[in-house]
Formats: C-alpha cells, structure tokens, sequence
C-alpha cells in the first residue's frame, strides 16, 4: 500500500495510473528497466523469483520494489500471463530530454491470457481464443470470440447453460469478457469454476470502440452487443490497430456433429486423459499438417465435424484424388512446408511489429502459390475448383517485398540493413557516406602527412568534439598558417579540424543519424502498403490450411490403410467390417491389432456388451465413436469396409473420474454424463454407456442399468453400445426387440485366462474376475483364497435364513410387479455423496415390498449377491 509520507511526483504519476489497472501488474518503464512497487512488488519477485529490494530505504516506510531489464521483459511477461495475470505496460510516450518536469508516461497495452500474441508459450498449432458472453435469459445466451494473434472473429447463440460451457471448452477459451462485475455474477463463477479460467470485465463507454469488423449481415442480428464488448475490449486494452481482425461470422453449432464437453474428454480428441498432453489422442494420429494454419483447421474440425452429406463426400473427393497422386502430393507437401503462418504474420502487420524478417517469410510463402496452383491443376479434379480459385498468390505483395526488402534482414529495425540497396536513391547515398566513411578519414590523413610533413599526425574521433587532427607539440611548429582551427589543448598535443574534415564529419554523422530515420519511414512505408492487403492474405490462409489438412488426411489415410467410407444421410445402419481403433492401433502396431465389426440393422439400437476387463470393451466402443468423427471430417477410416449413418450428436460415459474440484463423486458424474444422452439425444444419435450403475451399489446400479437400456429402447432409439458386468441384464435380449448381446471373447488354457479381445455374438458365460486380478499382479495366496471362496459359493443352490418370504416362488407376473414396486421405491431414495442405497429407503414395516425385492433379486443374481442382499434386508428387519 502507498505509504503515508508525501510521495515523490514520480510515485504519484505511478499511484495515478496502476489505480487504473488495480487487477494487473503495472510494469512502468524508468530508463533501461520495467520497475513495480509496492504489492505488485512483493507478489512478482515470488512469481518470477528476482530480487525484491526498496525505494527511499531510509525513510520510515521503504517501498517494496523490483525491476526487470526492458530488453528481457518480454520472458517475464509471459511467465506472468501464463500463470493467469494480466500486465499492463506503461512507457515513456516523451523524450526525456525534452519534457518540461515529470517525463509522461502511459499504459501503451494490457496483455491477458486472452490477448498474448507475441508469447514464446503460444502454440504455432493452437488457436488462443478471447470470448465474450451475456445473458440474456436462461435459456439464451450470446457468444462472441476472437483469435487476436490471427484475427478469427466467431459469434452464435446458445440455449443453455450446458452448451455455453461445451462451447468454450472446446475452444479451449483462455478469458472471458462480460460487460459488467455484476452482470451474471453467478454465472461468471460457475463458468470460473469450471473452465479455471480469467474472467475480465469491459466497463467501457462501447462507443469508444472500433466496430468496422462486423459485416453489414451481422450488424442486424442479435448478437451484435456481445460483439461490441468483445471489441470494446480488445481496442480499451490493445490501444493499436487491429485491422487485421476478420468479418465476424455467425454460426449455428447444430449445423455440426455435438458432442459435449464429457464425451470430448472421454474420447480423447485433442487432450490425454492421462496428462492432458497430445500424443495418444485423435488429433496426435491425424495431424501431418505442414503449416501452422493448417493445424488450428485441423483441431476445429475435429471439434466440429460436419454433418451435411454433401460437404462430407466433397472433402472424401479431394482426399480421395491426392492418394491417387501420390507424386503430386509429394510436390504439394514440400510447397506447404515453405509456407509459413500467414494468419498471424498478418497480425503482426496490423498490430505495427512485423519486422523485416517476417515480410521475408510472408514473401516466401506467396511464392509457393504458384506452385500449388499448378500442382493442383495436374491433378484435374473438379472437387478442387473452389480451392484452386481461391489460391491468390497476391503478385503485389510479393513484388514490392522483393523490391524493398533485404533477404538478410536483421530481426531488429534498430540495426539497420532491412531495406535494399537500390530502393531508394537517398538512403544509399548515405549508405555510402558510412561505408565509406572510414576510407575517406585514412585517405585525408594520409594527405594532411604528406602536406605537414608530420608523420605523427593521426585523425580521431570522439563524441563531444566530433572528427579532429590531433598533433604533439613538437611537431606543432611545422604546421602551415591559417589552415588549421584548433579545437583542443591536451598536455601532450593539440587537436585541430579543418574545413575538409568538417564536411566530412557532417556527412558522415548526417548519414548514419539519418539513414535509421530514414529507412524506418520507409519500412512503415511498407508495412502499411502490405497491411492493406491483410484480407486477401487471410483468405488465402483459409484456403491453404484447408489444402493441408485434406492433405494431411490423405497422407495418414495411405499410411495407416484406411479406406473411404460410404456416409448417407437418411440411413439408420452400421456395418463397419473389421474396424480398428486408430490409435491404439498406432501404438500397438497394425499386426498386434486385432479388429472387429460393429453391425446393427435397422431393427437394431442396442448392443449390450459383456465380458471381463481388461478385455477390449471400451477400446470397441471408442473405436466406432472415433471412426464416426472420422468419417464426418472428410478423412477416410480404419477398417476394411464402412457403411454409415451421419450422426447428429455423439454422447458418451466411458471411464470412471471423480469431479474433485466441484466435490461430485464418480457416480454423479455418471449419472449426470447419462442424462446427458437421455435428455438430448435423437434417433440419429451415438450413445456410447460404458459400465453405467458401477458407482453405487450392486442393486441400486443394476436396476439404474436396466432402466437406462429400457428408455433408450423405448424412448431415444439412438444407436447404442452399452457394456456392463450386469450378466443378468444380458436377458433383456427376450424382451427388448432392438437389442443384441454381444461379448468379448476369452479362453482358457491350463488355467490361464487368453482373452481374444474379438467381439462375439450372445452373451458371456463367465466374468473371469479372478484371472483378471492375477493379471494385475494381485498376491497368490490372495487369488487362491478367492478362488476357493467364489467354488463354495457356485456350489451353494439355496440360502436358508431366519427371514421367510411370504412366497417362495414367483410368476412372471408377479416378478413385473416386483419390478414395479422397486421402481417406486427409487422415488424414496436417500443421496448422500452422490451413492444411492435402495435399503436406506425400506421401511422395516412394509414386509411386502422387502419380499419383492427378495424375491426379484433371487430370481436373476448369483448366489453371492443373494447372500448379501438377504443379510442386509435381514438386519434391517432386526434393528
């Protein structure tokens, strides 16, 4: 806190503008250093462990303090906005030299987590979105975002709260704009709880701001707010052009394949359930994209798959026709690998810090158009025509950087040599003055010698008195008159100039003080003659992204042996012939890979999945969610042949993962996951339920199981694999028409458990529980106690208890009636950390319910959940 002592003007000044910026960490620029005081002080050198030390140590109240050199402030500000700060930079916007008092100082940029474009942490390959987002009811919501460092401007409207958080998951947000503190507070923090991202606010007057992105069809829409706060935003904190900024586009998410936040996350697409890293997901297989561009494609795509037919076989023609070329994709992937980002080059030229280097690489890259171009029109296929239009090489970009700019360009402005020689007639004149500046001087000397006679006399330089003759006492008497001014007495000499040597000195001095001012106007000259192409690059960049992912497709496709699937729109069938899920097959190898069909005719919904762990069940059923996302991108799928139904949504509940942060147990989790599916998906759905009811107990998890099969039956009619360890569900084939058993495969061999890890028809026979925890390296005295236990309990054929049913033997009829009883009793149930007891929910009273479920359970459980279930409803009855 400010100390109580008057303060100097130059920490009022700082007070003055960090209360402007009281939720960032002002960097304020004193000289050759970015200084912070007081708590920004204290709470940096902890973040980015430098020295705290003080100002006015003497006085009574130190002010804590710590500075960074400005040269290396760039690495400390992204270490700081990577841990989720903002900084504000403040320079110098006056000379030192000719400010009247305090020298002024300003807030030249606010960079956020949402806002970094110049960090050495932004991924080439991953998108780093701004989103802004407001209310407007519960059931509507207006969202905009932006890519700043590309300029991709998206905006849409949402329904609920639950596609919002879909939405901005997916695009992996990294701050979120609302135009008030008090706006939504509730929703700002559920959202920050969620995402564990920053939330800002944009408290702007929003006709400060620059709105000449929005396209006239958009101005018209009710989106429009949300944009003006995201942009608002974006000019208050940016306080520089941002032209670059693209025609906001509007879009619809249920124009793409829906797939919400858990069933991304379930699927592996871009992110490792084990480390959140890339490698092992979709997006580490089919990413053999070329240019930065094409890889931030790559990852929209697979977090938007389309599901209009048509587009889908465009895209499948296009790859279709590079497999077929193999020697023209060759050409075309060594053309793409030259290509360098022109999306955020574009940035860099809006923004005003492109350097010299970059216009090099932005010249390079429209050089390899051309090429394409003729590449692609070897290829001669008419799915390309709307590509191969698309291809601007931009012929004046390219001819004014080869004109004005030198391929050896230095990253810095500041060290001259980015404009060409040849350019401009001024600038090389004085070119020419400093590099031969220095011949000129030893040329000089050499005459003045050979006039005085004096071989001592030697021509010097200095920054006070500029060029000078300097002559030892000695030899001062052989000077001639009148031609020598002096300029200095030394002890030992005097130093003179002349009027040759003046004019020298003011050429020379002239040319290099004015040849850096001279050649930074006209590298702005440039740079704002390039800026105004900014659109047309960034058209071109779209196309050559999306040149290379097709590519890229095309190259994992051939790799790795997939094949085009047939996709139609109004069809309701699988038949996916030995499918293969493509990264575990990647890992594993295509010969340790064993493949399998999934095949379901239009009687077909359900296909009810059992066998041991272990075994390959949920490998099975990721296998087909990905071939599905696969098939809707465009890219071509593992497996020897694929008929498929274009899919609306995909839901799944695949793997068991406590919500620690917001204190939901496994089996909440899965049970909100499968309302999920039931609440929103359609007959043209995936649903893909791995083990449902496994977090509660047996019963209550079974009956769930059950349940949940008999709705979607019933009711959804989506395509759906449902594994379970449930065997006695597995009788529901006799009753459900749309249902099918299936099971892995397993054998055993000298009491070794091989499973096959092939999907069979019906049900499995046995649960192999026991060969799976000797699999896992359990002790063996343990496994052959369990083994024994579990061959009592398969011979025990009655269990006799103190408690007698009032019947023994039940009618179908009266077993429905059970069934019922018990579905009644779920209403009752007692939730106490997301586990679910049926027994906690029975009145010792009603005998005739316990009978019920007594009798329900005896019918269809193995002998050891009998013998648990009757214990427990027997010491229920007896306390």
């Amino acid at each position: 806190m400010p100390q109580k002592t008057k303060n100097t003007p130059m920490m009022e000044q700082y007070l003055a503008i960090k209360a402007q910026y009281p939720d960032a960490f002002l960097f304020y620029r004193l000289g050759d250093f970015y200084e912070m005081f007081y708590d920004d002080a204290i709470q940096a050198t902890q973040l980015l462990e430098i020295t705290l030390t003080s100002r006015n140590r003497n006085a009574d109240e130190p002010i804590p303090m710590c500075g960074v050199p400005y040269h290396a402030a760039r690495g400390y500000i992204d270490i700081l906005v990577e841990k989720g700060y903002k900084v504000a930079i403040c320079e110098q916007v006056e000379d030192p030299k000719t400010a009247k008092g305090m020298v002024k100082r300003e807030v030249v940029q606010l960079v956020t987590p949402g806002t970094a474009v110049e960090t050495k942490n932004l991924d080439a390959k991953t998108n780093n979105y701004l989103s802004a987002l407001m209310m407007q009811s519960p059931t509507q919501f207006d969202l905009a975002y932006v890519d700043l460092s590309t300029g991709e401007l998206k905006a849409t409207q949402l329904t609920s709260l639950e596609d919002v958080i879909n939405e901005l998951s997916g695009i992996q947000t990294k701050e979120i704009v609302f135009n008030r503190l008090d706006e939504d507070e509730a929703l700002q923090m559920d959202l920050k709880n969620k995402l564990g991202v920053m939330i800002s606010y944009q408290q702007e007057i929003l006709e400060n701001a620059e709105f000449s992105y929005l396209t006239s069809e958009i101005e018209n829409v009710a989106v429009l707010p949300v944009l003006k706060v995201l942009l608002s935003y974006l000019s208050v904190t940016q306080k520089r052009s941002l032209a670059h900024i693209q025609k906001a586009e509007l879009y619809i998410p249920a124009h793409f394949l829906k797939m919400d936040h858990y069933s991304k996350y379930n699927l592996e697409l871009s992110s490792s359930i084990r480390n959140g890293q890339k490698k092992g997901t979709l997006l580490w297989l089919l990413d053999e994209t070329k240019t930065a561009m094409g890889g931030r494609l790559l990852k929209q795509w697979i977090d938007r798959p389309l599901i209009q037919e048509q587009k889908i076989k465009s895209r499948q023609a296009i790859v279709e026709s590079l497999m077929n070329h193999f020697f023209e994709r060759t050409d075309l992937n060594e053309a793409l690998t030259r290509v360098y980002d022109l999306e955020r080059l574009a940035g860099r030229v809006a923004f005003g810090n492109v350097n010299g280097r970059d216009l090099i690489q932005l010249k390079t890259s429209l050089l390899q158009i051309p090429q394409l171009i003729d590449i692609i029109a070897i290829i001669n296929d008419t799915e390309w025509d709307q590509l191969l239009t698309a291809l601007d090489p931009v012929p004046e970009v390219v001819e004014l950087i080869q004109l004005a700019i030198d391929e050896e360009a230095p990253l810095s402005l500041k060290d001259g040599g980015v404009i060409k020689d040849g350019y401009n007639e001024r600038l090389d004149q004085y070119r020419d003055a400093m590099r031969n500046g220095k011949q000129w001087m030893a040329q000089l000397e050499a005459e003045e010698r050979e006039k005085t006679g004096i071989k001592g006399l030697k021509i010097g330089y200095n920054r006070v008195f500029g060029y000078y003759i300097e002559i030892t006492k000695s030899n001062l008497a052989n000077l001639p008159e009148g031609t020598y001014e002096r300029k200095q007495t030394l002890a030992n000499a005097e130093r003179f100039i002349t009027p040759v040597l003046k004019e020298k000195e003011i050429l020379i001095l002239e040319a290099e003080e004015k040849s850096m001012a001279l050649e930074y106007e006209l590298f702005t000259e440039v740079r704002e003659t390039v800026k105004s192409y900014i659109e047309r690059l960034q058209h071109l960049a779209k196309t050559v992204a999306t040149i290379d992912v097709l590519q890229s497709f095309s190259v994992v496709s051939e790799k790795y042996h997939f094949i085009k699937p047939t996709m139609t729109a109004g069809a309701h069938e699988i038949k996916l012939l030995e499918g293969r899920h493509p990264v575990v097959e990647k890992v594993l190898g295509q010969q340790s890979y064993v493949p399998n069909s999934v095949e379901m005719d239009l009687a077909t919904d359900i296909l009810l999945i059992t066998g041991p762990n272990m075994s390959g069940k949920s490998t099975y059923m990721r296998q087909l969610a990905l071939t599905v996302i696969m098939a809707q991108m465009g890219c071509f799928v593992p497996a020897e042949s694929a008929d498929l139904p274009i899919f609306d949504q995909i839901f799944t509940r695949i793997g068991a993962a406590d919500d620690l942060i917001s204190g939901q147990s496994t089996f909440m989790v899965e049970m909100m996951e499968a309302n999920q599916a039931l609440r929103h998906a359609t007959d043209r759905s995936l649903i893909l339920f791995d083990e449902i009811g496994r977090g509660t107990a047996t019963y209550d998890g079974m009956a769930l199981a059950e349940a949940i099969i008999e709705y979607i039956h019933q009711n959804v009619h989506a395509k759906t694999l449902f594994s379970t360890h449930y065997h006695e569900l597995t009788v529901l084939e006799d009753s459900l028409k749309g249902l099918e058993n299936i099971h892995v495969g397993a054998v055993e061999e000298d009491g070794e458990v091989v499973f096959l890890h092939k999907m069979m028809p019906g049900p499995a026979d046995k649960s192999y529980g026991i060969h799976v925890a000797k699999l896992a390296g359990l002790p063996e005295e343990l496994l052959e106690r369990a083994a024994t236990i579990l061959e009592k309990l398969e011979q025990q054929d009655t269990v006799v208890l103190d408690y007698q049913p009032t019947y023994a033997v039940a009618s179908k009829e009266e077993s429905a009636t059970a069934g019922s009883k018990a579905v009644e009793m779920v209403d009752k149930v007692e939730e106490s950390e997301g586990q679910i007891s049926l027994f906690d929910a029975i009145n010792p009273n009603e005998a005739e319910v316990i009978d019920a479920i007594h009798q329900m359970n005896l019918m269809a459980m193995t002998p050891l959940d009998a013998i648990n279930l009757l214990n427990q409803l027997k010491q229920k009855l007896e306390n």
